[in-house]
């Protein structure tokens, strides 16, 4: 890289998220302070805005950056796993989950999954219980954003820019967007960013291909430099890997927050049926062209610099460094759409589910604000002290917060469907399955008498699905035995789903 092309890059890079900036301004002066419109633009959003504000809010660095990586490393069949398998499993659950959701959340009002939850049961324990899960596990995702900002900058500028300075800017820019914001603001700049990033993904697919010779180039050197990358199965890529991959990456997506909220938000049900039907070709349409420029990169033997990651370079080889500093600006942007949706989301379960019932039940308007933004930016400042000590990389860390939202997915799918489910039965699924989860995580692996009690598989099937299951079975089976408390609330968390 020349030595001119840094202040370039770093322009690029600069003007596009004060762009993304200023759309936030310009949607605070059009954002009421009330709740439903702050946390849910009133509940008004239409298909290409909710389908683009869902999906750039997934636009992550484990999409961008760990993603690729990994297709580097192990081959290109990493796009079965994200690109089709989890497609289509996230767009069944998007109405299994999503659509029930938004007809209770509709007919009662409800801003957060807890607030539902809590007065299905009658119990705000339970309603503290899933947002103190939740934001647990947001904790290392938002931070994953940083680690990804901070390697892409390092990987653009050939570590003239250190790893620090790019993790300090992306989490400068989340708390102003987030303080500023609010859910309209979020939405309009993920749609912008949404189609933007597709257009240059397939752009620098585009660019790549033509520098490196064409299409049969670039296939006949990843053949001649990786042949395994053309045989589907073995290696990392088992089909127990990929299934396990698929399911808990899709039924953690269903619990993020950020995407969670999301099922409030539709203005209508033709606008929420049509967003998952089309949902897979979105997803198809990016994690395809992103995950062979990691699969291309190995093939045309491309070195990529410990802490860097793989697409920064492979674009800074094959294309100038105005474009390959947009990509990133691109890359960063939507890494900070998925950033400020977290901490926005992640400030309703801290404020509504938290605070409010817990310490100041009758606090002001103003007030909640306040302490949403304070936890916003003591939220957004630790997380980006531990991503300065890079605890894995970014498939591994992304993949623990996956499996964590995952242990939620079945017992809210057990309330939202079997009328016979009990407060005692969701508190013993959601505390046994994170239980047994965080042990797996946490705890190192533990063998008696050569068999393995605490492992990473068992039966060569991972962890995070045992975690599941045993979050159904303990559900159901404790709700079998147990009487529900609250039948006149269970009754009325239906009322809004026989309408329809």
């Amino acid at each position: 890289m020349a030595a001119t092309d840094l202040p370039v890059q770093l322009g690029v890079v600069g003007a596009y998220l004060v762009v993304s900036v200023a759309v936030g301004a310009l949607a605070y002066r059009l954002t009421s302070r009330d709740a439903e419109d702050y946390y849910l633009a009133s509940r008004s959003l239409g298909t290409v805005v909710l389908l683009f504000t869902t999906f750039a809010t997934l636009l992550s660095a484990f999409t961008f950056f760990g993603g690729p990586n990994l297709a580097y490393s192990a081959g290109p069949e990493w796009i079965l796993v994200m690109g089709l398998m989890d497609g289509v499993l996230f767009a069944i659950l998007w109405y299994l989950v999503g659509y029930r959701q938004w007809l209770i959340g509709r007919s009662r009002g409800y801003v957060t999954l807890g607030e539902m939850l809590g007065d299905r049961f009658g119990s705000k324990g339970l309603r503290a219980l899933v947002a103190g899960v939740s934001l647990f596990w947001l904790f290392p995702y938002v931070m994953l954003q940083q680690m990804g900002a901070g390697e892409a900058i390092v990987g653009l500028t050939n570590g003239a820019v250190p790893y620090w300075a790019g993790a300090a800017l992306i989490t400068l820019f989340m708390i102003v967007y987030v303080v500023l914001a609010g859910l309209r603001g979020v939405a309009w700049t993920d749609t912008l960013q949404g189609v933007f990033m597709l257009s240059i993904v397939w752009a620098a697919v585009v660019w790549v291909v033509s520098a490196a010779g064409g299409l049969g180039s670039v296939s006949a050197s990843m053949a001649s430099t990786e042949p395994e990358f053309l045989a589907l199965g073995g290696g990392l890529y088992s089909p127990q890997w990929m299934i396990s991959s698929a399911v808990t990456i899709a039924f953690g997506v269903t619990m993020f927050p950020q995407i969670n909220q999301r099922f409030f938000v539709a203005k209508d049900a033709r606008v929420l049926k049509r967003s998952f039907a089309l949902w897979p070709i979105l997803v198809l349409l990016l994690f395809v062209p992103a995950f062979l420029l990691g699969s291309w990169a190995a093939g045309l033997g491309v070195s990529v610099p410990e802490g860097a990651n793989v697409v920064p370079v492979l674009l800074n080889e094959y294309t100038p460094a105005w474009f390959a500093a947009l990509v990133v600006a691109g890359a960063m942007a939507a890494m900070m759409s998925s950033s400020d949706s977290m901490l926005l989301s992640g400030s309703s379960y801290l404020t509504r589910d938290l605070y409010r019932p817990f310490v100041a039940p009758d606090a002001t308007a103003d007030r909640e604000a306040w302490v949403a933004r304070g936890g916003v930016a003591a939220f957004a400042l630790l997380t980006f002290v531990a991503s300065l000590f890079r605890p894995g990389t970014l498939v591994e860390v992304g993949d623990t917060a996956f499996g964590g939202f995952a242990q939620l997915t079945l017992p809210v799918m057990v309330a939202l469907y079997w009328s016979n489910t009990t407060r005692a039965g969701m508190y013993a699924g959601i505390v046994g399955g994170q239980a047994f989860y965080l042990a797996h995580v946490f705890l190192p692996e533990v063998t008696v008498a050569g068999a393995t009690v605490l492992g990473a598989t068992y039966f060569t099937w991972d962890y995070a699905l045992w975690g599941m299951l045993l979050s159904l079975v303990l559900t159901i089976g404790v709700s079998a035995r147990t009487t529900a408390a609250v039948d006149e609330d269970a009754d009325r968390f239906s009322v809004g789903l026989r309408a329809d």
